[in-house]
């Protein structure tokens, strides 16, 4: 068989990667091009992306392939979800991207329903209400009269915008609109009562695309740039999240899906979008997927937690690995302190490791000092949170889910996989960690008649990746105690002084779960 590549970009909301896909033979391999961060910048009381600098790396990838004379078929780009870029009447992108991070939208989802009732946008997209929905950060904008917004043209989702960078031509691709509760998931269109309310048309949108169409090939500009020809770029699931839904090596459809990086994605691929009183009481969100597919899932903050921290580690000189940080987190005591992941004092704060400190001391808690203590903390606390939405996707799916795939590079983490299994109940599979970029490049691949559907695509990762099975054997006892004393924590809105009297509990002498 005849060995094609193809190039995918893949962009995270800490880090970005330049991936070549080669597929021959049957089987699928990766090679790394290049690796670059992705930084936040933070400049006149904002924080935004550095746009030029994502076009810079990825221009850098395509001369490292043109260099090597290495014939690539397509490009692929995919990104993290909710923000876009502006582009004014004259084609120039008329300023660096809002990151979602932005403070700017904290509380903007309330004011933005004393025009719409909550229900009724939840209705409309079955969206999970996030003050960083696109929605939001386009209500804020328009509010604040944004000089930015008022003089746009074209508004142009993350992956989108880069595609327009490389190509010239505009379009919004399915699956990244789906994430920025404008999007109707029954028309599978931008819906008009929620555009009004912040001033925007659907006209300023670029046309609909989904996942294996082309959007247009290297501008002549790019192609000097880069030493390549006329090669097509094509639009690929342009969110990541479901780019790496898409690398699920399932064997049939009674799944669930981890997909694990700085953010944890949590849900099931379904035919129909799943909106009813329970989704919007437990605030699951639907999201587009492949072949017309739905992701219904719950946003959990991930990977972001202990990532800050070894940040903050690095600043007084100590710089630990993955592979220390493991080793100490299994050294720690287990549960012995507990968080809220996705509480909004995680959302970014001036220092990870002292709103941890803050949370645990607040609720009651052991303060986690050593690193091994806040790595198991977090660890703990991520088990624990995936293990209350596990429960209610059991609920929900309109099937019984008989396996847990871990995807994305949180995958390679064993011990958070074992807790996971632990937490859940059901059999967990571990892999594929480049699940975005092989659903990138399987996306291609398609788009260029390799592959037939999305069942073809799996099969064919299954048998070229290597996943790790986590069995159901217990590592960690999880107390019914524990798991009160966890449910307590996120559940109930009570100073720790009533807890304390309503559930007898002291959280200082709970008993704790041995290695």
């Amino acid at each position: 068989m005849e060995h094609t590549y193809f190039f995918a970009v893949d962009l995270g909301a800490t880090s970005g990667r330049t991936i070549l896909g080669c597929l021959g033979d049957g089987k699928l391999e990766l090679k790394e091009v290049t690796r670059f961060p992705n930084h936040i910048i933070e400049a006149c009381g904002h924080c935004y992306w550095d746009i030029y600098a994502l076009y810079r790396e990825i221009i850098n990838g395509l001369k490292t392939i043109a260099k090597d004379n290495i014939p690539i078929r397509s490009i692929g780009i995919d990104t993290w979800g909710v923000d876009f870029a502006l582009i004014g009447k004259d084609g120039e992108l008329l300023r660096n991207p809002y990151c979602y991070r932005d403070p700017h939208t904290v509380g903007a989802p309330e004011e933005y329903f004393t025009h719409i009732p909550r229900e009724r946008v939840y209705d409309i997209t079955g969206i999970q209400i996030m003050n960083f929905n696109s929605l939001f950060q386009l209500s804020t904008l328009h509010r604040n009269h944004c000089t930015a917004l008022e003089a746009a043209d074209k508004i142009l989702f993350m992956p989108d915008a880069l595609g327009y960078m490389l190509t010239g031509k505009m379009v919004t691709e399915y699956t990244i609109a789906s994430t920025s509760q404008i999007l109707n998931p029954r028309t599978k269109r931008f819906e008009k009562e929620l555009l009004d309310v912040v001033g925007v048309r659907e006209e300023q949108f670029g046309r609909f695309v989904f996942p294996g169409e082309q959007i247009g090939v290297l501008t002549e500009e790019v192609q000097k740039l880069t030493g390549l020809g006329a090669v097509p770029v094509i639009s690929v699931a342009g969110h990541d999240t479901a780019s790496a839904v898409a690398a699920v090596p399932a064997q049939n459809e009674n799944f669930a899906y981890l997909s694990s990086g700085t953010w944890s994605l949590m849900g099931i691929e379904v035919k129909d979008a799943i909106i009813n009183k329970e989704s919007y009481e437990q605030n699951f969100t639907n999201e587009g997927g492949v072949e017309g597919t739905t992701r219904f899932l719950k946003n959990i903050c991930g990977m972001w937690l202990l990532e800050r921290c070894r940040k903050e580690w690095e600043t007084t000189n100590n710089s630990y690995s993955y592979t220390e940080l493991i080793d100490a987190a299994l050294a720690a005591p287990a549960f012995r302190s507990l968080i809220n992941p996705d509480a909004p004092c995680f959302q970014n704060p001036a220092s990870m490791i002292k709103a941890i400190a803050g949370y645990c001391k607040q609720t009651g808690q052991p303060v986690p000092e050593t690193y091994g203590e806040i790595t198991r903390c977090i660890f703990d606390s991520l088990s624990m949170r995936y293990k209350q939405i596990f429960s209610v996707l059991q609920k929900i799916a309109p099937f019984p889910i008989e396996k847990l795939h871990i995807i994305g590079g949180g995958s390679r983490n064993n011990l958070l996989s074992q807790f996971t299994c632990n937490a859940v109940g059901v059999p967990v599979m571990a892999g594929p960690s480049e699940g975005t970029a092989i659903g990138n490049i399987m996306l291609q691949a398609k788009a260029n008649g390799l592959v037939n559907d999305i069942a073809a695509m799996r099969r064919l990762i299954s048998t070229s990746v290597e996943t790790v099975s986590n069995g159901k054997k217990l590592i960690i006892n999880i107390l019914p105690v524990t798991e009160r004393i966890f449910n307590i924590c996120y559940i109930c809105k009570l100073q720790n002084n009533q807890i304390k009297k309503k559930y007898e509990i002291n959280f200082r002498q709970s008993p704790r779960a041995g290695t």
